[in-house]
């Protein structure tokens, strides 16, 4: 039986706390699939078409481990693990702060499929602070993201905010 994983998540823009999950959820997995959720309510940066295109291309080293798939959703993250076939949905924590909302979330999916579980990866130290919202902060005021995303990405967000490289 494959084993399916799904990591869920905005991704805008994806960095390296999130490449660090993803690297160590192929491990427990046969096949990850990335979901890139469609909530217009965050307001993204980034369109859907790219997010998901820059995930496919910082994931792309990781496809001998497990087979990587990238895929849009919308709405409710149990009804899409079900229709994916996922066992498992992963889910990085960082603080104190992700726990508790993690944990809420958890028990409300528990609820609602309780064949799904829920695997917490902790976040490297080097990335525990490191957050798309404040990633795009720093970009936007001027600041070095250097140790917080690929190059690619510092390119692809610094054109973004018009900040050029």
């Amino acid at each position: 039986m494959t084993r399916v994983g799904l990591y869920p998540g905005t991704f805008d823009p994806i960095h390296n706390g999130h490449t660090d999950i993803i690297g160590r959820a192929v491990k427990l997995v046969d096949k990850l699939v990335i979901g890139v959720a469609i909530n217009a309510g965050k307001g993204p940066l980034f369109e859907l078409e790219e997010r998901v295109a820059i995930l496919q291309e910082a994931t792309q080293h990781l496809n001998d481990r497990a087979e990587i798939i990238v895929r849009p959703f919308e709405g409710l993250l149990m009804h899409y693990a079900r229709e994916i076939g996922a066992q498992v949905i992963v889910r990085g924590l960082r603080a104190v702060a992700d726990f508790e909302y993690e944990f809420q979330m958890t028990a409300m999916n528990q609820q609602l499929d309780r064949e799904v579980e829920t695997v917490f990866l902790m976040a490297d130290p080097r990335h525990q602070a490191i957050s798309s919202k404040l990633v795009k902060e720093i970009a936007v005021l001027g600041g070095d993201i250097s140790k917080f995303v690929s190059p690619t990405i510092k390119e692809a967000l610094m054109s973004k905010v018009g900040r050029g490289v």
